[in-house]
């Protein structure tokens, strides 16, 4: 097959315009970071690129061109190398100088965390009760009807159910979320191992409307202690021990008598408000006076709901929430901000009780 000698000449003069094109484009080029590079590369000198293209296509021009043809894409070819090398010398210096790091320096100072004030006043309860001899006992959080409230003295439709608005999960058979964390003392008890000395801490449920003083979710600490011959003077000095402790030697202390089901004879015991030091505020709702627990002597029926002989043995029970001993030691007057997770109140507890 031949080929029309004007179109040979015609396909020359279009491959020397490209070949200018791309000189004159490569000059204005100006690359300065890899992405850009290899850019260029894949589009100029890679495998499928321009300047292999343009090779294929010296077999179009006219035998007599082909040198003067070669010559100039020889040029180009060395143009397009070099630009290529030229600018990857240049970032890999560039980069070569930024990753180096001199190794005497001193290292960057690494911000440090902090623990959760309900995680620092529950260590700090436990730690001043572990010096009376109480182990830590932990239990399960979805609990049934009768570790939460039969065993503990209060049967089906005992008015003071409705002290404790419940979270049920399903009911026939009952299941809940724990009000409380005297289900721990309950299993423990069902044991039969005596003496017993236990704190259980743990999260418990209630259906409450949220506010600065109460919270629907919250943290618990109860003790029990059961022996022969316990009395309710071991209950008090076990308590004054614990919140001289917690708030030093010149805190006020007061005991009030109450009513619960699983203790007989009950008490509440209230310190005077660390926040307004007895002036009057919202925590203390202008009392001067902070219920921090409530206590008193195991109820002889729940001795006998978990087998143990309530003519031979004895012992005492109480219970704190961990929000508000932790108000009253920080300063804090919202309950809830402990659940907010506001790093800018969090990073305030930097150091331990």
């Amino acid at each position: 097959m031949n080929i029309c000698p004007f179109a040979y000449l015609c396909r020359m003069e279009q491959l020397l315009q490209q070949i200018n094109q791309y000189t004159e484009e490569i000059k204005s080029l100006n690359i300065n970071d890899a992405a850009s590079l290899e850019t260029y590369r894949i589009r100029f000198i890679g495998t499928k690129g321009i300047l292999k293209n343009l090779f294929t296509e010296i077999k179009n021009v006219p035998p007599e061109k082909k040198k003067e043809f070669g010559l100039l894409l020889n040029e180009f070819k060395q143009l397009a190398e070099a630009r290529y090398e030229e600018w990857k010398s240049t970032l890999d210096n560039g980069a070569g100088a930024a990753s180096q790091i001199d190794i005497t320096l001193p290292g960057d100072t690494l911000p440090l965390g902090s623990r959760h004030p309900i995680s620092m006043m529950k260590n700090r309860i436990i730690e001043i009760f572990q010096r009376l001899g109480f182990a830590v006992a932990e239990g399960p959080e979805i609990e049934d009807d009768w570790h939460n409230f039969t065993a503990l003295n209060l049967p089906e439709h005992h008015p003071a159910r409705d002290m404790q608005d419940t979270f049920y999960i399903q009911q026939n058979p009952d299941w809940l979320l724990r009000t409380h964390t005297s289900n721990i003392q309950i299993r423990h008890m069902e044991k039969g191992k005596l003496p017993l000395r236990i704190i259980c801490p743990g999260r418990v449920y209630r259906n409450e409307t949220i506010s600065a003083r109460s919270h629907c979710f919250f943290h618990q600490l109860e003790g029990l202690y059961i022996d022969e011959n316990v009395s309710f003077a071991d209950l008090k000095q076990t308590l004054y021990y614990f919140v001289q402790e917690m708030y030093g030697g010149d805190i006020r202390i007061r005991f009030r008598p109450s009513y619960f089901p699983f203790t007989e004879p009950s008490a509440e015991m209230d310190i005077n408000c660390q926040i307004c030091h007895g002036k009057g505020c919202n925590v203390c709702k202008y009392s001067g006076w902070v219920e921090i627990l409530g206590c008193g002597m195991v109820h002889p029926k729940v001795l006998e709901n978990c087998g143990i002989d309530s003519n031979k043995y004895t012992g005492f029970a109480f219970g704190m929430g961990i929000e508000r001993p932790a108000m009253l030691k920080y300063g804090i007057n919202d309950i809830r901000l402990f659940s907010e997770n506001d790093v800018r109140f969090l990073k305030q507890f930097i150091s331990a009780i």
